[in-house]
């Protein structure tokens, strides 16, 4: 392996190398590019004519061009929004020529190139909904995952995090989703390599392992005419991500390294110690108060840490001769969690080749990304266990059992059922684990000679990853407390160990026909083509398992192995699609997609299905009454209609019956061995896609020559043979319920854009961006036939008495509604203990009187990014929000209850939240657990992100380009919500691990 690096930094070297001596020996061109108001122009693309020599301009609008031979060339520049500029310049060798570029502002929005399905268009020919957020755009700040770069970008697109746990993912939903028992995660592409959406264990999110700071654009296909063309995995929409390039000409580095500290913004509300004494002295018996101690202990504080992050990545990039581009990235992110103990360390590469041959005939294009992720996780249980945790105990134990931890016993032993010391939990339980990702792919374009316009195209792409890990918690452990034999042995401790490889991968070929007819002021652009996509999974389950059992022992030696040790799934797509696009005149365009898609997740009978689309876009501003009014730069109308499917989520043999492992903690013994078990699953035969129709109505609009520009869009999806449980007789299928196609559900709403630039002169600039998302959700069928005795599928189990859900699905109403009791208040506005509403006036209040009330998804949200740039100084903001959207407080039911504190069932006392000083709930029974007093609103304004930096240009005579900036995350949260945060993508606030505030110092070097 060290061969390898050793092998590979002498190859970088010697690039290096063979580009500086042939600097030497020519000439160079050095200038800066501004437009017409003499503003400097970064990111402007500068190249040779006849050459595949060029650069990008830095940030002050400047660039170079080495290794140019001696003469006369042409050097043109070339930036979206703007006419092409080309000069002669006469070139010495061993020197330098001065130039200064112009460039005259033109309307951008429409010129600019559109990354779609197998494919690019130029925006003024797309007809469906497409979102393009590029890194110019992407959120300034330290993310471990790529999907954060874009939350508050997009409208339609929400972007919501799983939690402060370094590497968590996110949630993304696009339009509101389309199913309610399967995925609702859009398909992601990177590269052209459709990703899987499994996940990988060790790792908390598996687009952790992709760096974001290779990623150059993210396109979002919202619509189906957009999104058809992937058929069988669009109804959720289409996430394709294209990773940075390299250009041609001499090399160019780029360090950018940043530092972060994060801290917990918000802790739960709970009793402190002396709060907690004078309650249970006020409250409890003489018994009770003899369970409090003399110790001062806040368990939030704790648990909680001062987290440390460092990024730091560098690129190299430039051509090996004309017709070489490469870029080469090397990163590595230590993230620290604000829960102690949690840490993520990641590193990342990755390789991009963009050779060209024959007289750019043959373009090839090689990818290649990797990543390694070390993660201890923490035990997110020590956050109960800190809000329940008596206040009045101490750390640490005087003696040495549990680790010395101190613990709730009682005569010597454990209370069962009594919270774990908090930092116990943390730093007794061992959660490590490695991750490896590599995603690449190869891509041929070739263009015949004989029809240049015709090119063929060949995509081979793979997904490979591998995880293991080990969870160690030592027999002393309080945490590791299994079980009481009959003969009275106490097996504590945990042995667990796991690991998982899967495969992704794609070949495709597909044909593409591109042609400019000007005789008859058409353009044509098709593309038909086969794709073949196998996914690979193996499991192999916990290694071994709590001490005691009798397959390990205390010394983690295996008494029996497993007859079969690992299970093996794997699963086929074939597929074969085709898109044309016509455009007549500048005006008139006509979109005609189709998919068909063949998986092995089905039967035979249900195995192939077809996916159609169209769309049609009017470029009104073509026409000859608006092509003269001046104060229109855009107007365009797009409608579109098509069908796309959903196979992700639902298993990969259901429809036909198989075995499923047991785990080792239920073994068949057979003489003096043991051996796990396969045992029967029911299935369902009939098992198809899910389908969602969608029709989209968009006008995009642009004032006073793009310096104001918007879209405003709405989309109807109706979504078909909709998953649900249905109950099967008893005995029969090996199951009680089976998945069926049984439901509908569709989804509606408004998409509004706005993006401004309402100063720009010579020293500042000021960029705004708006967008908003109005969706609604309605069920339509959950049942074969029509049953109005049915009241839903019910879900959503929360903490707290035995078996409690408080979400329903169920016909007529929103996904994911509340079903609970209407709490009555007195006249003060106080709830009263278990007083519920007899909504159906039968003078019982049981099950009959839940109400489907509020619902977990939003009515609408937003997002607003702003930024203003004043000579070398910049600075940021973006704000989300979101209005309509409620959660259950789980953390003020279970917590805030005189049961809670003090518990009937064993000798010690638990803290409560506060919330129990506003309600006085005694916590009998289960009732008050349904209350709609605990569905709170949870509308927010998040400032998601202040940013400010100062360029300084080149410094220590060594050309290169520094640039300082500093950035706050989750600055501020304004909310109702009485809970830790208003964005818990379950519904549900059961202890979440906080989103800490975190605070960054980052510099940016270019070379």
């Amino acid at each position: 392996m060290r061969n390898n690096y050793l092998k590979n930094y002498l190859l970088l070297f010697a690039l290096l190398l063979v580009s500086g001596v042939a600097f030497a020996q020519t000439g160079s061109i050095s200038g800066t590019v501004t437009d017409n108001k003499s503003i400097t122009l970064p990111g402007v693309s500068v190249s040779i004519d006849g050459t595949n020599i060029g650069t990008a301009t830095d940030v002050n609008g400047a660039f170079r061009l080495n290794g140019i031979t001696s003469g006369t060339h042409t050097i043109t520049a070339k930036y979206i929004g703007y006419g092409n500029v080309s000069r002669q310049v006469t070139v010495t060798a061993g020197q330098t020529a001065n130039i200064a570029l112009v460039m005259e502002s033109q309307a951008q929005a429409l010129n600019e190139v559109v990354v779609i399905g197998y494919g690019t268009q130029q925006r003024k020919d797309v007809s469906g909904s497409i979102a393009t957020v590029n890194s110019r755009d992407f959120q300034k700040a330290v993310v471990s995952s790529p999907e954060q770069l874009i939350a508050g970008k997009v409208a339609g697109v929400s972007v919501i995090s799983n939690g402060g746990q370094p590497g968590a993912g996110s949630q993304i939903r696009i339009r509101g989703g389309a199913s309610l028992s399967a995925t609702n995660n859009p398909l992601i592409v990177i590269d052209g390599v459709p990703l899987s959406d499994n996940g990988i264990s060790g790792a908390a999110n598996p687009l952790s392992l992709i760096n974001p700071n290779d990623i150059e654009t993210f396109s979002i296909l919202k619509d189906a005419s957009a999104a058809a063309i992937y058929g069988s995995r669009a109804s959720n929409g289409v996430v394709l991500i294209t990773t940075k390039k390299g250009q041609s000409g001499a090399p160019k580095i780029n360090f950018n390294s940043q530092v972060g500290v994060s801290k917990v913004s918000k802790k739960v509300d709970v009793f402190s110690a002396s709060e907690f004494r004078d309650f249970v002295n006020e409250h409890g018996t003489p018994e009770q108060i003899a369970l409090l101690s003399d110790s001062e202990t806040d368990w939030q504080d704790v648990i909680y840490q001062t987290a440390i992050t460092t990024d730091n990545n560098i690129n190299v990039s430039g051509g090996i001769g004309k017709n070489f581009p490469y870029r080469v990235s090397v990163g590595y992110l230590n993230q620290d969690g604000v829960l102690k103990t949690d840490n993520l360390k990641r590193t990342s590469a990755s390789v991009n080749l963009s050779p060209k041959f024959f007289d750019n005939h043959l373009k090839v294009n090689l990818n290649l990304k990797g990543a390694i992720n070390k993660s201890r996780f923490a035990n997110q249980g020590a956050i109960g266990a800190a809000v329940s945790m008596n206040p009045t105990f101490p750390i640490y134990s005087d003696n040495d059992e549990f680790g010395g931890y101190y613990e709730i016993t009682k005569q010597g032993n454990l209370e069962t059922l009594a919270p774990r010391n908090p930092l116990g939990l943390l730093e007794l339980r061992n959660d490590n684990s490695t991750v490896k990702r590599s995603i690449g792919n190869l891509q041929l374009d070739y263009s015949f000679h004989f029809l240049p316009d015709l090119h063929a195209n060949l995509n081979l792409g793979y997904d490979y990853s591998s995880g293991e890990g080990k969870i160690f918690v030592p027999d002393y452990a309080a945490q590791g407390y299994n079980r009481i034999t009959v003969d009275g042995v106490v097996h504590n401790g945990t042995n667990n160990q796991y690991s998982q490889k899967q495969q992704n991968r794609v070949g495709e070929f597909y044909l593409s026909y591109n042609k400019d007819v000007k005789s008859i002021e058409s353009r044509f652009d098709a593309v038909a083509g086969y794709s073949y996509q196998i996914f690979r999974n193996e499991d192999a389950p916990n290694g071994s398992q709590n001490y005691g059992f009798p397959d390990l022992t205390a010394d983690n030696v295996v008494v029996q192995s497993r007859l079969f040790p690992n299970n093996v799934f794997q699963n086929v797509l074939i597929s074969y699609y085709g898109r044309l696009n016509y455009t007549f005149k500048n005006r008139y365009t006509l979109t005609a997609t189709v998919r068909t898609d063949g998986s092995s997740r089905f039967a035979e009978e249900n195995r192939w299905a077809t996916f159609p689309s169209g769309a049609f876009a009017w470029n009104a501003k073509e026409e000859s009454f608006l092509q003269d009014v001046d104060a229109f730069s855009i107007l365009k109308l797009r409608v579109g209609y098509g069908i796309t499917g959903q196979q992700e989520g639902i298993g990969l043999y259901d429809y036909r019956s198989f075995y499923n492992l047991s785990n080792n903690a239920a073994q068949y013994q057979m003489g003096d061995a043991y051996y796990n078990m396969y045992r029967p699953g029911g299935y369902y035969q009939n098992r198809k896609w899910e389908q969602t129709a969608t029709t989209n109505v968009a006008v995009d609009w642009g004032f006073f020559n793009d310096r104001l520009t918007g879209t405003i869009e709405y989309y109807y999806k109706k979504t078909k043979d909709l998953l649900n449980e249905v109950a099967q007789p008893a005995g029969t299928n090996f199951r009680n319920q089976i998945v069926a196609n049984i439901g509908s559900m569709e989804n509606k709403g408004v998409e509004l854009t706005v993006n401004s630039q309402p100063v720009k002169n010579k020293d500042f600039t000021w960029d705004l961006g708006v967008n908003f998302t109005y969706n609604t959700n309605k069920i339509t069928q959950l049942t074969i036939a029509p049953d109005p005795n049915y009241v839903g599928a019910r879900f959503g189990n929360i903490s707290g008495g035995t078996g409690n859900s408080v979400l329903i699905n169920s016909v007529n109403n929103p996904r994911g509604a509340f079903y609970v009791y209407q709490q009555v208040y007195n006249s003060e506005g106080k709830p009263l203990d278990g007083v519920f509403v007899d909504r159906n006036g039968d003078g019982i209040v049981n099950d009959n009187d839940l109400y489907r009330y509020k619902s977990i998804d939003p009515k609408a949200f937003f997002g607003l990014s702003t930024s203003v740039a004043y000579k070398k100084w910049t600075a940021g903001l973006v704000l989300r929000g979101s209005i309509g959207n409620y959660l259950y407080n789980n953390v003020f039911s279970n917590t805030a209850t005189l049961r809670n504190i003090f518990n009937p069932v064993g000798g010690y006392l638990n803290n409560a939240s506060t919330n129990l000083l506003e309600t006085g709930f005694s916590g009998a029974g289960d009732t008050y657990f349904s209350s709609d007093y605990y569905v709170q609103n949870a509308s927010f304004l998040r400032i998601d992100n202040i940013n400010v930096g100062y360029n300084f240009g080149k410094i220590f005579n060594s050309g290169a380009n520094l640039r300082l900036y500093g950035n706050v995350q989750n600055a501020y949260v304004f909310t109702k919500y009485k809970g830790l945060d208003p964005e818990v993508n379950s519904g549900i606030d059961n202890n979440f691990y906080p989103r800490p505030r975190t605070f960054v110092l980052g510099l940016n070097l270019d070379f």
